[in-house]
């Protein structure tokens, strides 16, 4: 795959949902994005795949601008190379698994697509579970169809919005794992929504730490938790007192 540039994400709005938010993401990199349920977090999530417009902003990948609100562009979000995984896998249940990957090749001929198919849920470690309905598989199982679904469109960039919360610390372990290999295959940025800072300090290269829709602290995870700039960082993220 070749090599895409950084995202790049400006977002500011007073309202309906506060946002003051700037960061950037290198190609085979993984930003965290952390803080307290409300902070805002998903917000951006959902802004930089283009499913909400912020009242001012700019979202730059893979050599296009996808927003950019003050030249009136704003890419629907079917023509921005996103790949998202949610936390409830959002999988269509009356489908099998290589179904539910097949239904993200609609830019594949037909003919294609259960190749393809195949080919990413091999490589999330699901051969022989392809004619699986989500309903008999574990939740372990689900997210690795839920993130070979999201790799089928090509991504340009990885957006992964708490997607180790419902399954067991064994299976978040394994996930981890293969998170951290798909980063090295895939050079594309990768930004992570979570609450856990042990997957923080064993994913990412870098944290944002937002509340109130508002970027408080930017560094490597080890800055940030080791030196919290205020109090409010120091709740965001839930550390002791010293």
């Amino acid at each position: 795959m070749v090599d895409a540039p950084a995202l790049d994400v400006r977002l500011l709005q007073s309202g309906p949902i506060a946002l003051d938010v700037r960061f950037s993401c290198a190609q085979s990199q993984m930003l965290a994005l952390v803080g307290p349920s409300g902070a805002g977090k998903t917000t951006v999530l959902r802004a930089i795949a283009g499913l909400m417009r912020p009242r001012e902003g700019y979202v730059a990948c893979g050599g296009k601008v996808w927003l950019d609100t003050a030249k009136g562009v704003a890419a629907p979000p079917h023509r921005r190379r996103v790949g998202l995984v949610f936390q409830s896998y959002a999988l269509f249940p009356n489908m099998n698994a290589l179904a539910n990957v097949a239904a993200a090749l609609g830019h594949l001929p037909a003919r294609q697509r259960g190749e393809r198919a195949a080919a990413l849920l091999a490589s999330v470690h699901l051969q022989g579970l392809e004619r699986r309905r989500p309903a008999e598989l574990s939740g372990g199982q689900q997210q690795r169809v839920a993130l070979a679904r999201a790799l089928a469109r090509d991504p340009a960039v990885l957006l992964l919005d708490e997607p180790f919360s419902a399954v067991d610390r064994r299976t978040r372990r394994a996930l981890h794992d293969e998170i951290a290999a798909l980063r090295r295959s895939l050079h594309i940025p990768m930004v992570l929504v979570t609450h856990d800072l042990g997957e923080v300090a064993a994913l990412a290269d870098s944290v944002c730490v937002l509340d109130g829709g508002t970027i408080l602290q930017s560094g490597t995870p080890q800055q940030v938790m080791a030196a919290p700039v205020s109090v409010e960082v120091r709740d965001a993220l839930d550390l002791p007192e010293d």
